[in-house]
């Protein structure tokens, strides 16, 4: 038999290793096991109110029911597959949707493209009705513009208690923060002021407490000394209105080419995540000030421009596996046809209808376009401005989770059926990534209500084993089990 290496020499060498794979999962921790909204209501400090996230999903209704009563005008207004091919007359609609209500399977197997439009219109009239609303900005920067800092202090002082009241009422939706102004020279001092008056207004009222799931958005990050000043007033503001520590956590607004691309050719953002010291919870792209700042002009400044995809693709590069979410921008064409109708005054024309539907259902296509866009790109979250931009985010992404769910339920099925079959036997079962992609497909999509519990059940993974959120910790709970058997 050959002479081996003698151990302490192997040793040190994995020494060394083990160092270098701690080092490096510290930084690469993986994905955060934590909800993730799938977007970002932005609304001006000034029309915030403790119902906020309520109204809007009332107005988002009825929005809806004006210009999509039926799920055939809904599948048609966004071009779902098949649409086409959805009966036209109303009685043919009814006796559709009667079936569909009664025997969804078997309409499913008949005409796929009517189980698909029902079952997406169904669940977002459900969302919108149960929770419209998943994460909300109180927004000091763009929607509120500058104002005299008289008005500015009372205004963060109102919505701190507005954010108290509706924590008492339960209205507040289940994500909830504040965008500040930008730490520029011109207008850090402002921002500093508007967070301090804020949060230790809020503080005063609730005992210390914050609402669930706050943050703070810090926009146009251009350098990561930035996002250390903000910590240290968080840490000082913590100490001073009796804040759990480490509780006030960041989101980072990525809006110029200098937070992508230094001069030295490296990306600032992980050098901005640093500096928030395990704080940062976001990265969002601002499609707007990004493509102003790259001198595209107004007419090409959109979501689908060649120059926001480098800027996405660069985010995902550097930030997956760090457990920071990404968020894409806004569409900001807004579905509001041109013409009101007086409360005293006559109704609208037919043409004035007609003008109006021609408008909203233009920008419902393009959000929901858009939204396919970033979904198809692995950006799970982005930006809305207006309640009428809530039905075509949820379209989109309750469309795009249940077009693929009965492969990938087969996938995830046949998947776990062979990692059990692997871990039996004893042989090594080396396709995690695989799994966990799966698993993160079925984990979003009941999160936001794109898919219910039942049909994730039909992969033969339990309710709770989807709940771990780790594919490994499924595998491993199994093979405990299967060696206590």
């Amino acid at each position: 038999m050959p002479t081996t290496l003698p151990s302490e020499q192997t040793q040190s060498v994995l020494d060394r290793l083990r160092a270098a794979n701690r080092a490096f999962a510290e930084v690469y921790p993986g994905p955060s096991d934590a909800r993730q909204p799938v977007h970002t209501v932005y609304g001006g400090a000034h029309l915030f109110r403790a119902d906020t996230a309520v109204r809007m999903g009332q107005v988002a209704l009825r929005h809806l029911a004006a210009y999509a009563p039926t799920f055939v005008d809904f599948a048609r207004v966004f071009g779902f597959p098949g649409s086409e091919h959805l009966p036209a007359s109303d009685d043919e609609q009814l006796v559709l949707r009667a079936r569909l209500e009664t025997d969804p399977e078997a309409v499913r197997r008949e005409h796929e493209e009517a189980w698909l439009a029902h079952r997406v219109y169904r669940r977002v009239l459900d969302k919108l009705e149960r929770e419209a609303v998943e994460d909300f900005r109180i927004d000091f920067e763009d929607g509120y513009g500058n104002r005299p800092d008289a008005e500015e202090d009372a205004e963060a002082a109102r919505t701190a208690e507005e954010v108290a009241r509706g924590m008492d009422a339960g209205t507040l939706p289940p994500f909830l923060g504040i965008r500040i102004k930008p730490f520029s020279d011109e207008l850090a001092r402002r921002a500093v002021r508007t967070l301090d008056l804020f949060v230790t207004t809020l503080a005063a009222r609730t005992g210390g407490r914050l609402p669930e799931g706050f943050v703070v958005t810090l926009p146009k990050v251009t350098m990561p000394e930035q996002v250390a000043a903000l910590v240290e007033l968080f840490e000082r503001l913590e100490a001073h209105a009796g804040l759990a520590p480490e509780s006030l956590r960041v989101e980072l607004m990525v809006e110029t080419p200098q937070a992508i691309l230094q001069r030295d050719g490296r990306s600032a953002l992980p050098a901005m995540v640093a500096a928030a010291r395990g704080r940062c919870r976001g990265a969002h792209f601002g499609v707007y000030d990004y493509t102003a700042s790259c001198d595209v002009t107004a007419a090409h400044q959109h979501m689908t421009h060649p120059a926001c995809d480098f800027a996405r693709h660069v985010m995902q590069v550097v930030l997956m596996g760090t457990g920071v979410w990404l968020s894409d921008g806004a569409t900001n064409i807004m579905p509001v046809g041109p013409h009101r109708a007086a409360p005293d005054g006559p109704p609208l024309s037919a043409l004035q209808e007609r003008e109006n539907r021609a408008v909203v259902y233009r920008a419902w296509k393009l959000a929901y376009d858009d939204t396919r866009h970033a979904l198809r790109h692995g950006f799970y979250q982005g930006w809305d401005l207006h309640p009428a931009q809530l039905a075509p985010r949820y379209a989109a992404v309750y469309a795009f989770f249940l077009e693929g769910l009965e492969a990938a339920s087969e996938r995830l099925k046949a998947f776990m059926d062979k990692a059990a079959q692997a871990t039996l036997v004893g042989d090594v079962f080396d396709d995690a990534a695989t799994g966990q992609a799966l698993l993160n497909y079925f984990l979003r999509a009941i999160n936001c209500g794109a898919i219910s519990e039942d049909e994730a059940a039909v992969t033969g993974l339990t309710l709770d084993e989807i709940r771990t959120r780790s594919f490994y910790r499924i595998l491993e709970n199994r093979r405990q089990k299967t060696a206590k058997a």
